[in-house]
């Protein structure tokens, strides 16, 4: 009764529970929300807010030490552009409570073990970098934190590990010491020295053959291209020479060293780097990308040099706050355009060399492509008065440094400008790039405007594209999109398929069945047949090309009718191309009727793959064939070839992602019946029933992922056969005619190679077999030895699998 009064009387008493019940919550959320918001935008000085915000964790300490502790790991790891903010915080709240420091040190621990464990190298940069900040704030001892670097080098030393693994370990040291290099020199001078030296001993044995492969252009003029290490090794030392000082870190915990300098100080718990593993992801190899210095911004601040400290600091900064923030463009314009000491620095020309970096960084950008183009055009809202002005003198160097540019690189860049235009009605000063006008059409700067302006047409119309240029550029600009038909009543009623073609053309209007097409198709004549009447019916190049230009030409209105009519009629297209000279010719009619619209035709072949009209070999050996050799440098040709790969490659992994999950369902089963003892017998045998299916699942899916490993290999064996034959007709051709072979078509074709291997070794290593792997590498390695190209293997197997590496490379010496 009383429950029952208690409800009646006052609704309002329910209520009032539940808040109680929820109020630990709301103070987390809060707890989080004033963790989280420290450092921004604030009417307060940001001394003040720290200090009040150390007292409001202080007294929540009893109760909600494990929730503060949890917020305060999460944002050492995920919002590192606040670095500094947040250690100068927990030297507060170790100045207050001993205890909650240490407890803080032992979890920082715990999360680099596990963020190492789990392959999380970038956010493994962030927790040594904060914890070496704390050394600043007094939390943990300078010699504690110099044993941890002695450590981290110590792993130059092992033998048979990638490259890169060493690498990352000398890069965590040496990034940290912009922050803390100082204060530990002031403390263990000797064993900094000692430290330094060993780094420089490991710098000058390392390998840097893949250098090449990474950079965005091969002239070292006006800006060299440097490998990250060594342009950060370079930074150090001058860092170093300047006695440590450095200008450009926020420091709050300056303000507060009468404070700090009193606290105990904690020693680190001892750490192990974990050894290697096969399965180890570690970051690859880059290249520094420069475009700017002081001279390219003569007015306000000067740009720092490139191998300034301050140099390093700004980019590692800028770079955080576009990982931090990269899924909302405009949060992390904001971010960007609010950077703290923007003042001191040309802002906006590190904000552009930082995103154009990251766009054009090898093998792949950070994030997808669009990313970029959206942030800049955010940018450009924010900052109407002077960030536009940058980015046209950015687009006008990466224009004038075409002839150097990377072929992949140059690819982003055509995507971005076309993209970019688009969002600003296509205005562009086009008559300062007239000098491509007297050029040939292979070199660079003309295939870049053209290929530019065809993109800016997928992104508008063609009559728009005619309007926007001038009448100079009449040459560059893409033809017409439309169908090319060559069964149409003027000219085509003299071709052999002109009549099947009317007959077909009308059964279709007419809704005419599948077999009832099959049978109007069989009056079609086979050019290859002659007078062997039985073998021709297997390939019939006539018979296809009637078909599928006529059904074509029916649904050429729009992408959605192409599409419309292909699954309309796949049975019919999949009886066509049951051989392969069949699914080669279907490939060439397509390329044929829309020869004039690149988009079109990428997004047929594309939706040819997927209804299985075609596979992926067929569409490598077409892009590759003679018929398409006078495309075979158009943006488009690489665009399909690359959306092929990524298709077969995820086909794979779908497979094999099914086929590990039923293995776990079969495992859980059967440990499930063994720990249930004695259980009736029906269920025994109802669960005996259950895995005898997912053991035939099992098997189906095993012969699924062989058949598809073995399409995947010829898929990549086709690629890289095509290569060697192109490259080998081109050295043959030029031997013959006493030419250079270093044409603008061989630079094309190898950084193509380049591109396509780098596409299939690095980010699908780990689906790929070391025998498949073992092919390509031998494959590639026939070409670059060839071509007196040598040490690519050896670079490109940097991050492979070890044991891997010494075979190829035994092999190809």
């Amino acid at each position: 009764m009383s429950r029952r009064r208690h409800s009646d009387e006052n609704d309002g008493g329910q209520a009032h529970k539940r808040r109680r019940t929820s109020e630990p919550i709301e103070i987390e959320d809060r707890l989080e929300s004033l963790i989280c918001r420290v450092g921004e935008k604030s009417t307060s000085s940001l001394e003040s807010n720290l200090e009040g915000l150390a007292g409001v964790l202080e007294a929540d300490l009893p109760n909600y030490k494990n929730k503060i502790l949890r917020i305060l790991c999460s944002v050492a790891r995920l919002l590192p552009e606040k670095l500094t903010v947040y250690t100068t915080l927990v030297g507060l709240l170790n100045a207050r409570n001993y205890n909650f420091g240490g407890e803080f040190v032992e979890a920082m621990i715990r999360q680099l073990k596990e963020t190492l464990k789990n392959n999380l190298y970038n956010e493994a940069v962030y927790l040594v970098r904060f914890l070496s900040d704390l050394v600043n704030c007094h939390v943990i001892a300078a010699p504690s934190m110099v044993v941890l670097f002695e450590n981290f080098v110590s792993v130059t030393q092992e033998e048979d590990v990638p490259q890169v693994r060493s690498d990352w370990f000398v890069y965590v040291v040496l990034s940290c010491l912009p922050w803390v290099g100082k204060e530990l020199y002031e403390k263990k001078d000797v064993e900094m020295d000692r430290l330094l030296g060993q780094i420089e001993g490991y710098l000058k044995r390392r390998v840097k053959t893949h250098v090449p492969m990474l950079q965005v252009w091969t002239a070292e003029k006006p800006h060299p291209q440097e490998e990250y290490l060594d342009c950060l090794w370079a930074q150090i030392q001058k860092l170093k020479k300047d006695r440590w000082q450095e200008r450009h870190i926020l420091r709050p915990y300056i303000a507060f060293d009468s404070v700090l300098c009193e606290a105990l100080q904690h020693n680190l718990p001892p750490f192990t780097p974990p050894g290697h593993m096969p399965d180890a992801q570690y970051p690859i190899p880059r290249v520094i990308f420069r475009m700017f210095d002081y001279t390219d911004a003569p007015e306000g601040p000067v740009m720092p040099g490139s191998h300034s400290v301050e140099r390093f600091v700004i980019e590692e900064n800028l770079h955080c706050i576009m990982k931090t923030h990269w899924r909302e463009r405009k949060t992390c314009a904001a971010q960007l355009l609010s950077y703290p000491g923007k003042n001191k620095i040309p802002l906006n020309y590190h904000i552009v060399e930082v995103i154009f970096g990251e766009l054009f960084q090898l093998p792949m950008p950070p994030q997808i492509d669009v990313m970029y183009t959206t942030l800049l055009i955010e940018l450009c809202k924010l900052q109407p008065g002077s960030l536009p002005q940058v980015l046209a003198q950015a687009t006008e160097m990466l224009y004038m440094r075409l002839d150097t540019m990377n072929t992949t690189c140059i690819d982003r860049f055509i995507n971005w400008f076309a993209h970019h235009l688009s969002n600003f009605q296509f205005r562009w000063s086009w008559d300062d790039w007239a000098d491509c006008l007297t050029m040939d059409l292979d070199k660079p700067k003309p295939k870049f405007v053209k290929e530019v302006l065809e993109k800016s047409m997928r992104l508008s119309y063609h009559q728009r594209i005619v309007d926007i240029v001038p009448p100079t550029f009449s040459a560059l600009i893409p033809a017409d999109p439309i169908f090319s038909f060559k069964y149409d009543d003027e000219s085509g009623s003299s071709l052999p398929g002109y009549p099947v073609s009317v007959l077909v053309s009308n059964a279709i209007k007419n809704r005419a069945s599948n077999e009832e097409i099959l049978t109007i198709l069989k009056e079609v004549p086979n050019p290859n047949q002659e007078e062997d009447d039985d073998e021709g019916e297997t390939f019939n190049p006539l018979k296809i090309d009637v078909f599928l230009q006529t059904l074509l030409h029916l649904a050429a209105k729009s992408f959605s009718h192409s599409f419309s009519a292909l699954g309309k009629f796949h049975e019919i297209l999949k009886a066509l191309t049951e051989s392969d000279d069949g699914k080669l010719h279907i490939l060439k009619v397509v390329y044929e009727v829309w020869r004039n619209h690149p988009q079109m035709i990428a997004v047929l072949v594309d939706k040819m793959i997927r209804t299985q009209i075609v596979d992926c070999a067929a569409v490598a050996n077409w892009l590759f064939s003679q018929d398409m050799a006078h495309e075979f440098t158009r943006l488009f040709i690489w665009e399909i070839l690359h959306s092929t790969i990524r298709k077969m490659n995820k086909h794979v992994q779908k497979i094999q992602k099914e086929l590990e999950e039923a293995k776990e369902k079969l495992e859980k089963q059967q440990h499930k019946r063994r720990d249930s003892g004695d259980d009736e017998d029906m269920e025994k045998n109802s669960e005996e029933d259950d895995e005898g299916q997912l053991e035939e699942q099992i098997e189906r899916l095993q012969e699924k992922v062989e058949s598809a490993q073995s399409e995947q290999k010829n898929l990549f064996l086709v690629i890289f056969q095509r290569f060697i034959m192109l490259l080998t007709e081109h050295l043959v051709r030029c031997e013959t005619g006493s030419v250079d072979i270093s044409t603008p078509w061989y630079k094309n074709c190898i950084e193509r190679l380049q591109q396509v291997f780098l596409m299939v070794s690095i980010t699908h290593i780990c689906t790929l077999s070391n025998q498949l792997l073992l092919d390509l590498f031998l494959l590639i390695f026939v070409v670059y030895a060839t071509f007196s190209i040598k040490g690519f293997i050896k670079s490109t197997c940097l991050t492979g699998a070890p044991g891997l590496v010494v075979k190829v490379w035994d092999y190809a010496r």
